[in-house]
């Protein structure tokens, strides 16, 4: 009896030692298969940047057209590198700014707004959307719809982006909604530098109505309240040209007058006061 339990002892302690070398063989190939792919990531890592660098330095040798193509392959091959969204904006800016290839850079944008909606990228993205749409592509309804969507975010420059939805407005000739948004930026924004010129568009889109009492008074508004904006000088020119038209002749013409060697656009005043002038004579003679 003795004998035999002695012998499964011995069986015991041999297999212990197997045991823990197996355990510790195991745990050192788990290590080495850690090692291994932390290596790995971190040279891919490592590789993906250096790629994003060279279509940096392409961008700067004005090597435009390889920088967007080395780019849009690093996008596809590796959508999940931490820099794509750097990426994305980097092509769309150079498809926008340097190939005039502006419904790509649209749709570039837009992609990374999609796949990458978290990323600091997406509303500097949005803004330049919404400039693609008014300035590249004269899509004015287009870039209202993306300018509100980013009224709708914490951005800096709100007045300037509500600016840009009154002119949308301006310029699909909807002028009582251009000044429905550039009463709303006077109302929401009183400190904004653009005030002055805010108030004259509004004046010139009462006079483009033919409202002109109403234009009169914009007009005066931006004389009397900002007289050192270069606004006041055009609000001037407008006033004296809506005075004209109300047959108020003499008050038009001392505007005018008055407008001599400051105003910017000298020979366009010269023609309006000659022809001020001229009526003002005409009608001393039909007396």
């Amino acid at each position: 009896m003795k004998k035999q339990l002695l012998m499964e002892e011995l069986r015991r302690q041999g297999k212990a030692p197997k045991k823990r070398l197996w355990a510790f063989l195991g745990l050192t190939l788990l290590l080495l298969i850690a090692a291994g792919g932390l290596w790995n990531h971190t040279h891919r890592e490592t590789r993906l940047e250096e790629i994003f660098q060279e279509g940096q330095e392409l961008r700067q040798a004005g090597k435009y057209a390889e920088a967007v193509e080395l780019l849009e392959k690093l996008h596809d091959e590796h959508p999940h590198f931490e820099r794509i969204p750097q990426v994305l904006f980097q092509t769309a800016e150079i498809q926008d700014l340097y190939l005039g290839r502006y419904s790509d850079a649209l749709l570039t944008y837009l992609i990374l707004e999609r796949d990458y909606p978290g990323s600091t990228e997406v509303l500097p993205a949005m803004q330049q959307v919404a400039f693609i749409y008014k300035y590249r592509l004269n899509d004015c309804s287009q870039a209202i719809a993306v300018y509100q969507k980013v009224l709708d975010q914490p951005v800096q420059e709100k007045d300037q982006l509500q600016y840009e939805v009154a002119d949308c407005y301006f310029r699909m000739n909807h002028f009582d909604q251009a000044r429905i948004e550039f009463d709303s930026l006077l109302k929401t924004y009183p400190q904004s530098a653009l005030i002055a010129e805010v108030q004259y568009r509004i004046a010139v889109t009462y006079a483009l109505e033919g409202k002109l009492p109403e234009a009169a008074g914009a007009y005066r508004l931006v004389v009397e309240r900002w007289a050192e904006s270069p606004y006041a000088l055009e609000a001037s020119f407008g006033l004296a040209t809506i005075l004209e038209e109300q047959e108020k002749l003499l008050e038009a013409l001392k505007i005018l007058e008055d407008l001599a060697g400051i105003y910017p656009k000298q020979d366009i005043l010269e023609r309006k006061t000659a022809q001020v002038r001229e009526r003002i004579e005409k009608k001393k003679k039909a007396i």
